[in-house]
């Protein structure tokens, strides 16, 4: 149009009725005034960070800016403020591999997290290992937040109690697959084995002592604080190892099945430091608990 108005301007009301356009429309130039706008956007993007258009529009109605959310998105586009949105990370992919029992005690691991609340409604939760030989409970450690540092941290301890194991099996939990932790498992050259997502059946051992956990301890009692749950967890710890019945194991307790095994072989397994059940790691802890707790475990 600008091209016949400068060679032809005769001919626009001609062009105008071919292209079905008004000739008003053709002259019509804007008014609007977009600075307003444009300085509020611009001050919300430096002062606030992490938020997209419908928090900076909302922003400006509480402000009292009566303005069409439609002319907000428009500017908001043009000042190039859409946020870029997070692409998930997809996991590497995930092998199944058969669940066997390990030849000896220390050579497979298995974790795994449980939640909980106590009786005045915060939550917590348990980091569980035990060992696939046997299914002997490593450790429990219980607090209201285990982060990937604080599950390292039991790792070491319980690697300088019972000797390294070659692998550990876990699910895909952020606390296992976060980088210190991958880290950690090529510096100590153990294997971390992640089973596939949505597949808790290839982590079986320790899913099954989950279930006996909860039945057992969690939603057996009502925890006033973390003290309690970390009290009753060591005397079912020590029940469970010592004095349980296990039904894979031939109906003896793990500790038994691990004792039998080493008098056979005329030899404790390798890396096998301590032949009692686990001690706990709980500096505040008793060491002797009472009878009385005992007793609630021993007739299951």
């Amino acid at each position: 149009m600008n091209q016949i108005r400068t060679e032809r301007p005769k001919d626009i009301g001609k062009a105008c009725r071919i292209l079905n356009i008004s000739r008003s429309s053709l002259h019509y130039k804007s008014i609007k005034n977009d600075e307003t706008v444009i300085r509020l956007l611009q001050h919300l993007s430096q002062t606030v960070e992490g938020e997209g258009f419908w928090k900076f529009y909302d922003r400006l109605r509480l402000q009292g800016h009566t303005i069409n959310h439609k002319r907000v998105y428009r500017i908001y586009k043009k000042l190039g403020l859409r946020m870029k949105r997070k692409a998930r990370k997809r996991l590497p992919a995930r092998i199944q591999e058969k669940l066997e029992v390990p030849a000896c005690f220390t050579q497979t691991w298995s974790i795994d997290f449980m939640s909980d609340a106590l009786s005045n409604g915060r939550k917590f939760r348990s980091f569980n290992v035990i060992d696939d030989f046997n299914r002997e409970v490593l450790f429990i450690e219980t607090d209201y937040s285990l982060k990937s540092s604080r599950v390292l941290w039991v790792l070491r301890h319980l690697i300088a109690r019972y000797g390294k194991p070659k692998k550990i099996r876990m699910d895909n939990g952020p606390e296992f697959i976060a980088k210190i932790a991958n880290l950690w498992s090529q510096a100590n050259e153990i294997d971390f084995k992640y089973i596939q997502p949505g597949k808790p059946s290839q982590n079986a051992y320790i899913e099954r002592f989950n279930r006996t956990y909860r039945g057992k301890v969690l939603d057996a009692y009502l925890f006033d604080n973390i003290d309690e749950v970390r009290e009753i967890a060591t005397s079912f710890i020590n029940d469970y190892n010592n004095h349980r019945p296990h039904d894979a194991l031939g109906g003896i307790p793990p500790a038994l099945y691990r004792q039998n095994i080493s008098r056979i072989n005329h030899a404790s397994p390798a890396g096998l430091r301590c032949a009692s059940a686990t001690p706990s790691l709980h500096s505040a802890q008793q060491e002797n608990i009472p009878n009385e707790k005992l007793s609630t475990f021993k007739s299951y």
